[in-house]
């Protein structure tokens, strides 16, 4: 495996991120037009993103390891959570609070199981980047309701799952592309039953066929595979503080895209977030 530099690892997951960014949004688009709910959702994600990855880059020289189990079912866990949360309180506040809680139980569960210290710049981004975080959700917060509410939940168990997939593929990080393409085959494993409950068959469309394809390609296989290259190189509550730039890109295309508001101090708390991004990915030092 080629070594991969911090800095290089800071870039990978910034732009990892900007992708992930894109995929609640489309997530949210392919409810409307393909008449699919977040199961089916993340079914096809996994697969077309595991078909991308397969095709378009080197054959495996091995097979898949046992370690791909805990990262598809943790994939699958976060992923199906996060979609219903974006169905249940709008794409900003599912992204914003899933990024909100996974670096902290990232920096819990890497303190104590990985044994790794948050250094000065990266208590200080985290810090910064919650108080963004703050400022982003609090007006929507205080004004939930029972549906959001239960999106939070949602978001909060995808940060769950999350943060395990992160410590977990920190921990076994020397085979970065089988860990993403058996996280995905795993990963749509577990969710195939509950999708074909669900409803499987997607409404054919231009729109829903583009965008599933993009679902597959840009915040899956691009995104994951260079997540999964980061976390070679840096401390997995790294990755995941600045993996936090994907609420900012997130909270503005739901504006952009489904009118969902943010007030000044909403757009002060994105500033702050990505002030505390931008310097951490700028001073990332090897994990």
């Amino acid at each position: 495996m080629t070594h991969v530099s911090a800095r290089r690892g800071a870039f990978y997951v910034s732009v990892a991120a900007t992708a992930w960014g894109t995929g609640g949004a489309a997530g949210s688009l392919l409810f409307e037009t393909a008449g699919l709910g977040p199961v089916g959702v993340s079914l096809w994600r996994y697969l077309i993103g595991a078909a991308l990855l397969l095709a378009l880059t080197r054959p495996l020289h091995s097979g898949l390891s046992w370690r791909v189990l805990p990262v598809g079912a943790g994939m699958a866990l976060y992923q199906t959570a996060y979609f219903a949360a974006i169905a249940h309180s709008g794409v900003a506040v599912a992204t914003v609070v899933t990024m909100g809680a996974t670096p902290v139980f990232t920096a819990l569960g890497s303190r104590f199981l990985l044994r790794e210290r948050l250094g000065g710049i990266a208590s200080a981004a985290l810090a910064a980047a919650l108080a963004g975080l703050v400022l982003l959700t609090a007006e929507t917060v205080l004004q939930t309701d029972t549906s959001t509410l239960a999106g939070i939940g949602f978001a909060l168990a995808s940060a769950a799952g999350y943060a395990g997939v992160t410590l977990f593929s920190r921990h076994h990080r020397d085979d970065p592309r089988g860990t993403a393409v058996g996280g995905f085959v795993v990963g749509a494993a577990c969710l195939a039953p509950f999708a074909l409950a669900d409803g499987v068959v997607p409404e054919v469309s231009l729109a829903s066929v583009g965008l599933l394809l993009y679902l597959g390609a840009v915040p899956t296989a691009l995104a994951y595979g260079l997540f999964f290259r980061a976390l070679t190189a840096l401390r997995a509550t790294t990755v995941s503080i600045i993996s936090l730039g994907e609420a900012v890109g997130a909270a503005v295309l739901g504006v952009v895209l489904f009118g969902e508001r943010l007030t000044p101090l909403a757009w002060s708390g994105c500033a702050l977030l990505l002030l505390a991004v931008t310097v951490l990915a700028v001073r990332a030092q090897e994990g």
